[in-house]
């Protein structure tokens, strides 16, 4: 192959060749192959990445302004767990999948005793910092009406988290090989096969909030004393549902006054 190339000059050479892929000696033909069809960005040279921009093609899709955080949907599907059924979140900006204590207390009473300890973390949310208690494994069933999938998950278990289902992080994510397709008919893959698609708009778990799990997730604020259970519960709803507006990352959900 050397003697069919002819030596270039520095004032022929093509001003292209520094957006090639660098071939080098030793790395394995196919990974070589692999990386130039897929032609990721990391495998050009990054110093070049805001250069010859003129060309980039504008994409026509055009929301009214201001409205765009309409479209905003979460990943977020039903889930078989131990015969029930159970809010399965995907979120690609986890590094670690999780699950709060108290959901488990709620669903799954005996929890504990799968509970294998670590080393207390600290994580961090919007919602302040949040402390592990150990990891759990759990069998998840995902349905499909062309063959169920079978997941199983490890959960570090955050003790005062306020999530309601299983959290998969990234870890999984890439474990399992799990794609998140956000074009007409948001849905996700599993490994190899991507003709199998799983919607992500399946998600059939009613919302429950009983009185007593919200005042604890309320324990610091401060309700009148006149108000009746239902107002009470009425109450804690619409302040969960409107949390963004006083959870501030500094003060964790629950510390209102």
């Amino acid at each position: 192959m050397g003697d069919t190339i002819r030596e270039q000059s520095d004032d022929d050479q093509d001003p292209r060749e520094e957006f090639l892929v660098k071939y080098q000696e030793e790395t394995p033909l196919e990974i070589q192959d692999i990386q130039l069809e897929e032609g990721m960005p990391q495998d050009t040279a990054n110093k070049n990445m805001c250069k010859h921009t003129q060309d980039a093609q504008t994409c026509l899709v055009t929301p009214t302004k201001g409205m765009a955080y309409i479209h905003g949907a979460s990943t977020k599907m039903t889930v078989c767990i131990e015969n029930s059924q159970n809010p399965f979140i995907i979120d690609s900006e986890a590094h670690c999948s999780i699950v709060a204590r108290r959901y488990l207390d709620n669903h799954f009473p005996n929890w504990e005793k799968e509970l294998f300890p670590t080393k207390a973390e600290n994580f961090k949310s919007a919602s302040g910092k949040m402390t592990s208690i150990g990891t759990i494994i759990k069998e998840i069933i995902i349905p499909h009406r062309k063959g169920n999938i079978r997941l199983n998950p490890e959960f570090v278990v955050i003790d005062d988290a306020h999530i309601q289902g299983f959290l998969l992080g990234t870890d999984y994510q890439r474990m399992y090989g799990i794609d998140i397709y956000n074009s007409k008919n948001r849905h996700i893959t599993i490994g190899t096969n991507k003709e199998k698609k799983f919607s992500l708009d399946i998600y059939q778990v009613s919302t429950h909030y009983p009185l007593e799990e919200l005042l604890n997730e309320f324990r610091e604020g401060q309700l009148r004393t006149t108000l009746t259970s239902k107002q009470k519960l009425s109450l804690l709803k619409m302040l969960r549902k409107n949390r963004p507006a006083f959870a501030i990352g500094e003060e964790p959900l629950g510390n209102i006054k």
